[in-house]
Protein backbone atom coordinates (compact mmCIF):
# COMPACT_ATOMS: atom_id res chain seq x y z
CA UNK A 1 0.00 0.00 0.00
CA UNK A 2 0.85 3.10 -0.52
CA UNK A 3 0.82 6.79 1.14
CA UNK A 4 0.13 10.23 0.86
CA UNK A 5 0.41 13.85 2.20
CA UNK A 6 -2.81 15.53 0.96
CA UNK A 7 -2.55 19.03 1.00
CA UNK A 8 -5.36 21.73 1.40
CA UNK A 9 -4.94 24.29 -1.79
CA UNK A 10 -5.64 27.65 -0.42
CA UNK A 11 -3.73 29.10 2.27
CA UNK A 12 -1.55 26.07 2.39
CA UNK A 13 -0.22 24.96 -1.16
CA UNK A 14 -1.32 28.15 -2.61
CA UNK A 15 -1.72 32.20 -1.37
CA UNK A 16 -5.16 32.74 0.27
CA UNK A 17 -7.22 35.20 -2.04
CA UNK A 18 -10.28 34.08 -1.29
CA UNK A 19 -12.08 33.00 -3.91
CA UNK A 20 -9.77 32.29 -6.87
CA UNK A 21 -11.05 33.02 -10.11
CA UNK A 22 -8.32 34.43 -11.92
CA UNK A 23 -5.49 32.35 -13.33
CA UNK A 24 -3.09 35.04 -12.82
CA UNK A 25 -3.53 34.84 -9.07
CA UNK A 26 -2.61 31.78 -8.59
CA UNK A 27 0.88 32.23 -6.47
CA UNK A 28 2.34 29.41 -4.63
CA UNK A 29 3.27 29.87 -1.14
CA UNK A 30 7.02 29.76 0.18
CA UNK A 31 8.54 26.75 -1.29
CA UNK A 32 5.91 24.75 -0.97
CA UNK A 33 6.62 23.66 -5.18
CA UNK A 34 10.41 22.66 -3.02
CA UNK A 35 8.15 21.08 -0.46
CA UNK A 36 6.29 18.84 -3.06
CA UNK A 37 9.45 17.48 -4.58
CA UNK A 38 10.87 16.40 -0.69
CA UNK A 39 7.75 14.41 -0.31
CA UNK A 40 8.19 12.61 -3.59
CA UNK A 41 11.54 12.12 -2.93
CA UNK A 42 10.13 10.03 0.51
CA UNK A 43 7.99 8.15 -1.50
CA UNK A 44 4.92 9.92 -0.56
CA UNK A 45 2.43 11.20 -3.64
CA UNK A 46 1.05 14.79 -3.48
CA UNK A 47 -2.71 14.94 -3.76
CA UNK A 48 -4.48 18.55 -3.27
CA UNK A 49 -8.16 18.14 -1.46
CA UNK A 50 -9.68 21.72 -1.71
CA UNK A 51 -13.47 22.72 -0.78
CA UNK A 52 -15.04 24.38 -3.74
CA UNK A 53 -17.72 26.01 -2.45
CA UNK A 54 -17.30 29.05 -5.19
CA UNK A 55 -19.29 26.59 -7.63
CA UNK A 56 -22.37 25.37 -5.85
CA UNK A 57 -22.42 29.77 -5.23
CA UNK A 58 -22.12 30.52 -8.60
CA UNK A 59 -19.11 31.95 -8.41
CA UNK A 60 -17.30 29.52 -10.67
CA UNK A 61 -18.21 27.00 -13.24
CA UNK A 62 -16.62 23.36 -13.33
CA UNK A 63 -14.84 23.76 -16.25
CA UNK A 64 -12.95 27.25 -14.92
CA UNK A 65 -11.79 25.33 -11.99
CA UNK A 66 -10.40 22.38 -13.62
CA UNK A 67 -8.04 25.26 -16.05
CA UNK A 68 -7.05 26.46 -12.56
CA UNK A 69 -5.90 23.17 -11.45
CA UNK A 70 -4.51 22.23 -14.83
CA UNK A 71 -2.20 25.39 -14.52
CA UNK A 72 -1.55 24.88 -11.03
CA UNK A 73 -0.08 21.18 -12.02
CA UNK A 74 1.94 22.36 -14.82
CA UNK A 75 3.19 25.19 -12.75
CA UNK A 76 4.34 22.70 -10.10
CA UNK A 77 5.73 20.54 -12.90
CA UNK A 78 7.74 23.66 -14.21
CA UNK A 79 9.05 23.26 -10.86
CA UNK A 80 10.28 20.20 -11.04
CA UNK A 81 6.77 19.20 -8.61
CA UNK A 82 4.55 16.66 -9.55
CA UNK A 83 1.60 17.09 -8.27
CA UNK A 84 -0.08 13.61 -8.80
CA UNK A 85 -3.79 14.06 -8.26
CA UNK A 86 -6.89 16.57 -7.35
CA UNK A 87 -9.76 16.41 -5.47
CA UNK A 88 -12.34 18.93 -5.18
CA UNK A 89 -15.80 18.79 -3.47
CA UNK A 90 -17.92 21.75 -5.47
CA UNK A 91 -20.92 21.40 -2.92
CA UNK A 92 -22.15 24.03 -0.32
CA UNK A 93 -26.12 23.43 0.75
CA UNK A 94 -26.65 26.94 1.08
CA UNK A 95 -25.67 27.50 -2.82
CA UNK A 96 -27.66 29.07 -5.58
CA UNK A 97 -26.37 26.39 -8.09
CA UNK A 98 -27.90 22.82 -8.55
CA UNK A 99 -26.57 19.72 -8.70
CA UNK A 100 -24.28 21.47 -6.59
CA UNK A 101 -26.41 22.82 -3.59
CA UNK A 102 -26.53 19.41 -1.60
CA UNK A 103 -25.29 18.21 1.48
CA UNK A 104 -22.45 15.70 0.74
CA UNK A 105 -19.74 13.22 2.19
CA UNK A 106 -16.73 14.62 0.68
CA UNK A 107 -17.18 18.26 1.98
CA UNK A 108 -14.44 18.52 4.26
CA UNK A 109 -13.78 17.74 7.08
CA UNK A 110 -16.06 14.72 6.13
CA UNK A 111 -13.78 12.07 4.66
CA UNK A 112 -15.32 11.27 1.37
CA UNK A 113 -12.31 12.73 -0.64
CA UNK A 114 -9.93 10.97 1.27
CA UNK A 115 -11.70 7.45 0.97
CA UNK A 116 -12.12 7.95 -2.96
CA UNK A 117 -8.47 8.84 -3.01
CA UNK A 118 -7.30 5.82 -0.90
CA UNK A 119 -9.65 3.62 -3.33
CA UNK A 120 -7.87 5.41 -6.26
CA UNK A 121 -4.15 5.04 -5.20
CA UNK A 122 -4.22 2.01 -2.48
CA UNK A 123 -3.49 4.42 0.23
CA UNK A 124 -2.82 3.23 3.72
CA UNK A 125 -4.50 6.11 5.68
CA UNK A 126 -2.00 5.63 9.27
CA UNK A 127 1.15 6.32 6.98
CA UNK A 128 -0.61 9.35 5.51
CA UNK A 129 -0.71 13.09 6.36
CA UNK A 130 -2.95 15.93 5.58
CA UNK A 131 -1.66 19.27 5.84
CA UNK A 132 -3.91 22.35 5.90
CA UNK A 133 -4.02 26.05 7.78
CA UNK A 134 -8.31 25.28 8.97
CA UNK A 135 -9.82 23.58 11.60
CA UNK A 136 -11.74 21.31 8.99
CA UNK A 137 -7.92 20.17 7.43
CA UNK A 138 -7.07 18.62 11.39
CA UNK A 139 -10.50 17.42 11.46
CA UNK A 140 -10.34 15.51 7.91
CA UNK A 141 -7.38 13.91 9.33
CA UNK A 142 -8.56 12.66 12.73
CA UNK A 143 -12.45 11.51 10.81
CA UNK A 144 -9.66 9.73 8.18
CA UNK A 145 -7.02 8.26 10.42
CA UNK A 146 -4.39 10.65 8.96
CA UNK A 147 -1.89 12.73 11.13
CA UNK A 148 -2.97 16.47 10.94
CA UNK A 149 -0.56 18.84 10.44
CA UNK A 150 -1.01 22.61 10.55
CA UNK A 151 0.77 25.39 8.78
CA UNK A 152 0.64 28.84 9.83
CA UNK A 153 0.28 30.12 6.27
CA UNK A 154 -3.56 31.49 5.06
CA UNK A 155 -5.60 31.07 8.43
CA UNK A 156 -3.32 28.93 10.07
CA UNK A 157 -2.28 31.41 12.35
CA UNK A 158 -6.05 32.05 13.60
CA UNK A 159 -6.97 28.08 13.43
CA UNK A 160 -3.83 27.79 16.04
CA UNK A 161 -5.99 29.85 18.43
CA UNK A 162 -8.83 27.18 18.53
CA UNK A 163 -6.56 23.42 18.65
CA UNK A 164 -5.53 20.85 20.32
CA UNK A 165 -1.74 21.85 21.34
CA UNK A 166 -0.73 18.00 20.42
CA UNK A 167 -1.41 18.96 17.11
CA UNK A 168 2.00 19.74 15.01
CA UNK A 169 2.49 22.93 14.02
CA UNK A 170 4.95 24.34 11.37
CA UNK A 171 5.73 27.82 9.49
CA UNK A 172 4.87 26.72 6.08
CA UNK A 173 4.52 23.81 4.09
CA UNK A 174 8.16 23.68 3.17
CA UNK A 175 9.00 23.82 6.90
CA UNK A 176 6.98 20.59 7.05
CA UNK A 177 8.77 18.78 4.48
CA UNK A 178 12.03 19.53 6.03
CA UNK A 179 10.83 17.95 9.85
CA UNK A 180 9.67 14.87 7.62
CA UNK A 181 12.89 14.69 5.96
CA UNK A 182 14.90 14.78 9.13
CA UNK A 183 12.52 12.10 10.75
CA UNK A 184 12.92 10.02 7.79
CA UNK A 185 16.68 10.01 7.71
CA UNK A 186 16.40 9.45 11.30
CA UNK A 187 14.12 6.52 10.88
CA UNK A 188 16.19 5.10 7.98
CA UNK A 189 19.92 5.82 9.79
CA UNK A 190 18.34 3.92 13.18
CA UNK A 191 17.02 0.33 10.72
CA UNK A 192 20.83 0.60 9.12
CA UNK A 193 22.47 0.42 12.63
CA UNK A 194 20.09 -2.84 13.35
CA UNK A 195 20.82 -4.74 10.21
Amino acid sequence: MRKAIFIDRDGTLIEEVGYLKMIEDLRFTTRATRALSIFHELGFLNIVMTNQSAIARGILSEKELKKIHQRLKILAEEDGAPVDDIFYCPHFPGGRMAPHNVECECRKPKPGMILQAREKHDLDLQQCYVVGDKPSDLELARNAGATGILVLTGYGAQTRQQIDPSVSVFPNLYEFSLDLKKKYSATSALKNNHD
